[in-house]
């Protein structure tokens, strides 16, 4: 979303530290109550992407077919989180329940109200509202396995559950049952644990697993489990939440400030944006030697394609000629690079005339000035190539025996296309993508790969042409982009934004593109109790 140039200055809502720690008292939360405090509308979206963000975190975990809490997942999970900038989540769930942190409380404050952010938009469709209860109910469970055993019996009272642990008395006339219900643990330990005794129809995923003791009607659970009986009301909770939401969904969109938000948020881009490149530039003269070593397949394919064909179709030059861009060829290098393949096959005249203005538009030199950002995986995937086209995402794209072929004819042997092969059939692209990333480079890690510039650029890393950049550095706030082109917002950028001359660059862009006429309205802070839950 982006502001025309006469703004009003933005107005900060600072809330004490101590009324905050009144609204917000544990990291583990029902989401009882909509949020009551105003948020400014940079905020409310700012608070949208990042929950989207910590969101996506768990889905990627959750496609690698790994118990949820398994020290694996959360070895995945912990290295993502950080790896999104979004290291408060991780204090959050992995810190137990009630810090007085100032950085803590705020980050309770962002968790809490970018859940209901989310539920705007998750109401819309069971599908969504699925995927986004699914997720919810993970981090909980992350959560919630943070606590302490004190810290359960807090929680278990501010939310009022009418439930306590057995008295030592107690456990003594059912000890023989809880050893033997408990796997895993020593007989030591058990007796350190604290039981609780709750009916049996409320733990049924642990009475299906033989994970309690069951007499006369009860269930006994350990602290470990009880995120089973908590978790069941915490569903609930979000369920019917998100039921209220639906019912408000056109009242919601009456404003314009927030509706195209929210309609564009799940399949919004969340990584960095490669619309400029600030590495050192790649001459065209490499791009041969690039495809074999640095391109995801993707790409690999559109640049064989035009070397092959000396043409690529529209959709194909948009993927490829924009990837080219954020990987660092110039305006120069790229009108040289298309005029002399294409005129391999028609005069100069005419691809000045049909294909050169493209390429100056696509740079943002001509014609709305907007400087086009590079396709996104999820962009990519989307899209559906027809006979003779050449763009899209090739797993999901070409049948599992030309892809196959491809990829041995890549040099992967039998076992490592099966590797990969693993999760494209079961629609994981950009899994699948990271995994030929790994086998490619000797990774002894399979990274995130969401785009293509960053399947570039983690390459070019790992083969020690560009500097790993600061870890743990909070990815800049991002806009979203429910169309195909790019925008002026530079928010997303990585790296030492200190540099003067950046920030000259950035500001003259802006500029260019403030002559949209954007209402100032959206400078007025947003008043979240209007919005019925």
């Amino acid at each position: 979303m982006e502001f025309g140039l006469k703004k009003r200055a933005r107005h900060e809502v600072k809330v004490e530290v101590a009324s905050l720690e009144t609204k917000y008292p544990h990291n583990v939360m029902m989401y009882h109550y909509p949020p009551t405090e105003d948020v400014h509308i940079d905020e409310f979206e700012e608070l949208a992407l990042e929950r989207l963000r910590l969101l996506r975190v768990l889905d990627r975990a959750s496609t690698r077919n790994l118990r949820v809490l398994s020290d694996e997942w959360k070895e995945i999970v912990s290295a993502d989180l950080t790896r999104e900038g979004l290291r408060s989540y991780l204090r959050l769930c992995s810190n137990g329940g009630s810090g007085k942190h100032e950085a803590d409380i705020q980050t309770r404050r962002r968790d809490y109200l970018s859940h209901f952010i989310l539920r705007l938009a998750y109401c819309r469709s069971e599908d969504l509202a699925r995927w986004f209860v699914a997720r919810e109910m993970e981090l909980f469970r992350y959560k919630f396995a943070a606590l302490s055993s004190a810290e359960v019996k807090q929680f278990l009272e501010s939310n009022g559950f009418e439930i306590h642990p057995l008295t030592e008395a107690q456990k003594d006339e059912v000890k023989d049952g809880l050893y033997e219900s408990t796997a895993g643990q020593s007989v030591a330990k058990i007796e350190l644990l604290d039981f609780y005794k709750v009916p049996f129809t409320q733990v049924l995923d642990l009475v299906r697993g033989r994970r309690c003791y069951l007499k006369a009607g009860y269930a006994y659970v350990n602290t470990h489990d009880l995120v089973s009986l908590v978790g069941t009301k915490q569903q609930d909770e979000i369920e019917q939440g998100l039921q209220a939401a639906k019912t408000m969904v056109d009242d919601v969109e009456a404003d314009d400030r927030i509706s195209r938000t929210l309609k564009a948020l799940h399949n919004s881009y969340t990584g960095r944006d490669y619309t400029v490149c600030r590495d050192a530039a790649v001459p065209i003269e490499s791009l041969d030697q690039l495809s074999k070593t640095s391109m995801p397949l993707c790409m690999r394919i559109c640049h064989e394609h035009i070397r092959a064909n000396h043409h690529i179709k529209h959709t194909g030059r948009m993927q490829y000629g924009l990837f080219l861009k954020g990987i660092g060829v110039t305006l120069e290098d790229s009108l040289r690079f298309w005029r002399e393949e294409f005129t391999k096959k028609m005069d100069s005249d005419k691809f000045t005339r049909s294909y050169e203005y493209n390429i100056y538009h696509n740079y943002g030199k001509k014609g709305s000035m907007v400087n086009y950002t590079p396709y996104s995986c999820a962009k990519i995937i989307k899209d559906v190539a027809g006979p003779g086209d050449c763009h899209g995402c090739p797993y999901k794209n070409m049948d599992q025996g030309s892809l196959k072929s491809k990829l041995s004819s890549y040099g992967l042997s039998a076992s490592a296309i099966e590797e990969v092969m693993f999760f494209v059939s079961r629609g994981h692209y950009q899994i699948g993508c990271g995994k030929y990333f790994q086998l490619t480079h000797n990774s002894p890690v399979e990274p995130s790969i969401n785009h293509p510039n960053n399947y570039f650029e983690e390459s070019q890393m790992a083969m020690g042409n560009r500097q790993k950049r600061a870890n743990g550095s909070a990815p800049p706030k991002a806009r979203i982009r429910p169309d195909i082109k790019g925008h002026g917002d530079r928010s997303m950028l990585m790296g030492d934004d200190d540099d003067e001359l950046w920030r000259i660059a950035e500001t003259q862009e802006r500029i260019m593109q403030s002559q949209k006429d954007i209402s100032e309205a959206f400078n007025d802070d947003l008043d979240l109790t209007q919005i019925d839950y």
